[in-house]
């Protein structure tokens, strides 16, 4: 089956969707171990791992959608995949979704943001007119090539418009054919009440660690009616820790031996695949 069509029913069905977000292939493939049910490609973490810098927008269409395509080729599962502003106009939104349709994931995002953006939650932003984001979201619906591919409407407009506004943004870019809402950092538990009330489509909710949103269970997301739930740094804040702790270990211990289970190398080539190709190679060896 393919990933759109997966998703397309995930949607239908009931329940809510959990998507922790990937930075890389290693990360992907530890999220589809894990048991869960779809990738979330985190722009912000396709920004620090793949390019070393900020979530300002500084990554172009080519190297996400890029970077996309190594995460879809590596797991089973749908991915949903930030593509910031659609990187233009119109006409470049329509050639994002293609080319995010050709990198093999699920579903994308646009954002209402004006280029360039900055991370959902930090100070700064700027939001379009809400009719031009329209016109982005009805060109974006009616340009894919796969009907199953699925169209993320995100607006950011709460911390600029305010709340109303944004709820307001959030229909109309469902009556523009969003088949999803992003609604990015209600900051009070009752603003995110208000807006699984108010917004009339299947709705997106972003958790981020030390972010504007206050920390909501994914049982009472659920209960609230909402269709998605995405972590975005749930793996790259975790790793980046971790990889910290270990560096500092190497310079005080002069080795990076240390007491515990430990990951050899084999252990490490197992997680991303080893098994699978040491079978294909086993498959073909001449004896």
């Amino acid at each position: 089956m393919r990933p759109t069509t997966r998703l397309r029913q995930m949607l239908a069905a009931p329940g809510i969707i959990v998507a922790p977000g990937a930075y890389d292939g290693f990360s992907a493939r530890l999220i589809e171990a894990a048991g869960y049910e779809a990738v979330y490609m985190t722009g912000a973490g396709t920004a620090a791992s793949h390019l070393g810098q900020p979530d300002l927008g500084l990554a172009t269409l080519t190297e996400m959608a890029n970077h996309a395509s190594h995460l879809a080729a590596c797991v089973s599962l749908p991915v949903i995949a930030d593509a910031d502003t659609g990187y233009g106009n119109v006409l470049n939104v329509v050639r994002t979704v293609r080319e995010y349709e050709r990198a093999g994931v699920a579903a994308l995002h646009l954002e209402d943001q004006v280029a360039p953006k900055k991370c959902g939650h930090i100070a700064g932003k700027q939001v379009i007119p809400t009719a031009e984001f329209c016109d982005k979201i009805r060109a974006a619906s009616e340009y894919r090539t796969d009907p199953d591919f699925v169209i993320i409407a995100r607006t950011d407009a709460r911390a600029v418009t305010g709340l109303e506004d944004a709820i307001e943004r959030s229909n109309r870019y469902a009556e523009a054919g969003a088949d999803v809402i992003f609604f990015e950092a209600p900051q009070t538990v009752e603003e995110i009440e208000r807006v699984a009330r108010h917004v009339k489509a299947p709705l997106l909710a972003n958790m981020v660690q030390g972010g504007r949103t206050p920390s909501v269970k994914i049982s009472e997301l659920q209960r609230l009616g909402f269709k998605i739930v995405i972590f975005p740094a749930v793996c790259m804040a975790a790793a980046v820790q971790a990889m910290e702790r270990a560096l500092v270990h190497l310079r005080e211990k002069e080795t990076d031996w240390h007491d515990g289970p430990v990951l050899g190398p084999m252990d490490i080539f197992k997680r991303v695949g080893f098994d699978w190709w040491h079978a294909v190679e086993q498959k073909f060896a001449r004896p």
